[in-house]
């Protein structure tokens, strides 16, 4: 589903106005009106249903006893606004597609989008209150594939240090039994030879396809270039047209000369385009982390998810930002972890989920701290797909879900079974331990409590300082 960005008109009223809503802007951030909160994560996690659910919650007023606003009484209500330049999230139709009889899970991100939603309350700033006691926070939500945060370290590298960091993962499993096609190719070609396009093509969709191969079949996360897999708008851009090569010389003129171009450009126009247009202007951070799955997939999708999320936590700038900071060099003040779909297990096992996501992200989160940030870890499910259930087996109680299993729509009562608190150990990983099954949403609707686990504490800590 496709979202239209804003028209926007060239006429000198309309650019005075544009104007002027720019001013506005940068006053609000100024003020501290004004917050950006980016949704990341890899593919699976649940970016788009912790938006379309977010916003949906945040405009119908109720089910979030744990934001304090609400909980005060002191939360009026929220509107949407619109996006004027850009993609705008498409939330309207994916808030149709869980709300719909049955729900449909909406389509998962391939670019990048904005949604503007000005939330209104009552302040508890005794200064303000005298003079203004209705406030607004302007909230942006920028959504956009995880795996294109995986580049940034691009800007930092080399094409040497993309190519060998590329051809050692591919000699590992399970990437070495999907990689040999793009490697014979890589292996085979004259770099020093002249740059012939035909080759140089060849090379490129025999890389790509691998790399649809390791996120689509393989179900892998650390995927670079991010945007081999999502190229969005950028379908067909020559700033695309490189791939890994084994180390040689870079003649002028020669095949790997084209192909290095081709990369640095890439790294100039799309990457660190991304990072100063984007990236760089976030307040706040969410990183989703579909733990579940990596469990289910085996040890080296595990690590292959370890791998990622320490690189795309790496990628951001961390610290306390104050008012000169906020308008010319904004650093991130806040990051949560969250394991999503922490309704597909019970609840007595989600003290051990958001500890597992404590030790997967450990080197990010030391990164974080020695900013002087303390991240925060959630275990949520931005809306529920099961209900908890009490069964007895063999004189035993057990905590069960029931829900409507994503693979063929049967509802079905199950126990999920446990999360391991540590990491887990080798025979985990053979005993079949973890069998997590996936589930068909439930619908999304107005007024109804419980449709969500920890939603409601996400908000609090990413938006809740803002609304008092």
């Amino acid at each position: 589903m496709k979202g239209a960005p804003s028209p926007r008109s060239d006429g000198p009223r309309s650019r005075l106005a544009d104007l002027w809503d720019d001013l506005g802007q940068l006053a609000d951030r100024a003020l501290d009106r004004h917050l950006r909160l980016a949704v990341t994560g890899l593919r699976r996690s649940g970016k788009t249903v912790f938006t379309t659910s977010l916003v949906h919650h945040l405009l119908d007023g109720r089910g979030l006893p744990f934001l304090a606003a609400v909980h005060e009484g002191r939360y009026l209500g929220a509107r949407l606004l619109p996006v004027r330049d850009g993609r705008a999230f498409p939330f309207e139709a994916y808030r149709a597609a869980l709300a719909a009889d049955p729900p449909t899970w909406p389509a998962p991100t391939e670019e990048l989008s904005r949604l503007l939603l000005a939330v209104r309350f009552r302040t508890t700033n005794p200064l303000l209150r005298a003079v203004q006691p209705i406030q607004e926070l302007v909230l942006e939500i920028v959504d956009y594939p995880g795996e294109w945060l995986l580049d940034l370290p691009l800007l930092d590298g080399s094409f040497e240090s993309f190519a060998d960091e590329a051809f050692t993962l591919a000699e590992t499993p399970p990437r070495a039994a999907v990689a040999r096609a793009w490697l014979e190719l890589a292996r085979s070609l004259d770099q020093t030879g002249p740059a012939d396009p035909g080759a140089i093509d060849a090379l490129v969709r025999a890389y790509r396809a691998y790399l649809l191969v390791c996120r689509e079949r393989l179900q892998l996360g650390y995927v670079v270039p991010g945007r081999f897999v999502h190229p969005g708008e950028l379908e067909g851009h020559p700033a695309l047209r490189f791939a890994p090569l084994p180390p040689a010389p870079t003649r002028p003129g020669s095949l790997r000369a084209a192909v290095v171009e081709a990369f640095e450009r890439y790294r100039a126009e799309i990457v660190r385009r991304f990072w100063e247009d984007h990236v760089r202007g976030f307040d706040r951070q969410i990183v989703l982390v579909d733990l579940l799955g990596a469990l289910n997939l085996g040890p080296a999708h595990f690590a292959d998810t370890q791998r990622a999320l320490e690189r795309i936590a790496g990628t951001f700038r961390y610290g306390r930002s104050g008012l000169l900071a906020r308008l010319f060099a904004p650093r991130i003040d806040r990051v949560l972890f969250a394991a999503s779909k922490a309704d597909h297990v019970a609840p007595s096992q989600h003290a051990a989920l958001k500890q597992l996501l404590e030790i997967l992200v450990a080197p990010a989160g030391r990164a974080a701290r020695f900013e002087g940030l303390v991240p925060e870890f959630l275990a949520i499910a931005a809306l529920r797909s099961t209900e908890v259930v009490r069964t007895e087996h063999d004189g035993q109680v057990l905590s069960c879900v029931r829900g409507r299993l994503a693979e063929d729509g049967r509802e079905t009562v199950l126990f999920p079974g446990e999360i391991p608190p540590e990491l887990p150990e080798p025979e985990d990983w053979t005993s079949g331990r973890f069998r997590f099954r996936a589930f068909a949403p439930r619908r999304l609707r107005p007024g109804v409590p419980g449709q969500h686990i920890r939603l409601d504490q996400a908000l609090e800590f990413l938006i809740g300082d803002k609304l008092r």
